[in-house]
């Protein structure tokens, strides 16, 4: 699937408007000069044949050079680590976000905090990354002088401080928050149908021990899957929230390399990111296997 995914990555970028050699020429360069920049990136061989020789060093971890004359591998090791940083915060504060929602409004069905658990989270998840990110820039930003409105890099070329990270980290967690809320409360709504989570509360068990010990641990597998398919959506909206916050992540590597047709580049971020939802989605199928009692 991954070498399928690259293929397409490869053809897309050849169906674009203009080449690396013409968007990465210089001002007034004639079209000798960029006919031979053309040349030297390959760009006369057909797409194919380019793809067959990147995606045959890759498992070397040989990445390419971009249309710029850099290694891949050292444009993205510097920002790498900053996303992972975005991503890691908003993944976690979403699932701690989402199991705190969903049980509070699961402790009473029907009742007032479910219904307002339940219409916050439906409009969370309709608002995209960019539409949420606007509106934190307006209020934390604009309105309220809280935090800068652009992200400002340390000498090593990462955030300069932790506030830097709030409203890049907000803008993602919203929406996938309000998804993953319903799913929770989607998963635990299932378990209080089951026999041992109705004998537990005819015992007389407390609410909050009936959820906990008895209906979450049940609820795992769907909890775990659809966080995992969650991983997707926060990488896909990095890109986006990293251009808006200019925060120095791959996203903002990835939208150069689009305006510069540098394909090496583009396969590369996306070869990352599978390489991640592809663990994430794993440990996903782990926990699933765990939580029913299969062996691998």
């Amino acid at each position: 699937m991954l070498v399928v995914l690259l293929a397409v990555v490869f053809a897309a970028v050849e169906l674009l408007p203009g080449d690396a050699a013409s968007a990465t020429s210089e001002r007034g360069e004639g079209a000798a000069g960029v006919a031979a920049r053309r040349h030297l990136l390959g760009l006369d061989r057909p797409v194919w044949e380019r793809f067959l020789d990147w995606i045959a060093a890759l498992p070397t971890g040989d990445l390419g050079t971009s249309a710029r004359g850099e290694r891949v591998s050292g444009l993205l090791s510097a920002p790498l680590p900053n996303t992972v940083l975005l991503g890691s915060s908003a993944f976690v504060l979403t699932v701690l976000a989402a199991l705190a929602l969903g049980t509070w409004a699961a402790a009473r069905p029907k009742g007032v905090v479910d219904r307002i658990v339940d219409v916050t989270s439906t409009a969370a998840f309709a608002l995209p990354e960019f539409v949420v990110a606007v509106g934190l820039l307006l209020v934390l930003s604009l309105w309220t002088g809280w935090l800068p409105a652009t992200t400002v890099t340390g000498a090593d070329g990462a955030p300069a401080g932790r506030h830097m990270l709030v409203m890049p980290v907000l803008a993602l967690t919203v929406p996938q928050t309000g998804w993953n809320t319903r799913i929770v409360r989607g998963a635990l709504a299932d378990q209080a149908a089951t026999p041992h989570v109705t004998a537990a509360r005819l015992d007389g068990l407390p609410t909050r021990q009936v959820l906990l010990r008895h209906a979450l641990p049940g609820a795992w597998p769907a909890i775990a899957t659809g966080v995992a398919t969650s991983t997707g959506m926060l990488l896909g909206g990095t890109v986006v929230v990293e251009t808006l916050f200019n925060y120095p992540g791959i996203g903002t590597v990835l939208a150069g390399a689009v305006a510069d047709r540098d394909t090496p580049v583009i396969a590369a971020v996306v070869a990352c990111s599978a390489a991640l939802i592809t663990v994430v989605l794993l440990l996903a199928d782990l926990i699933r296997a765990r939580a029913l009692g299969v062996r691998a």
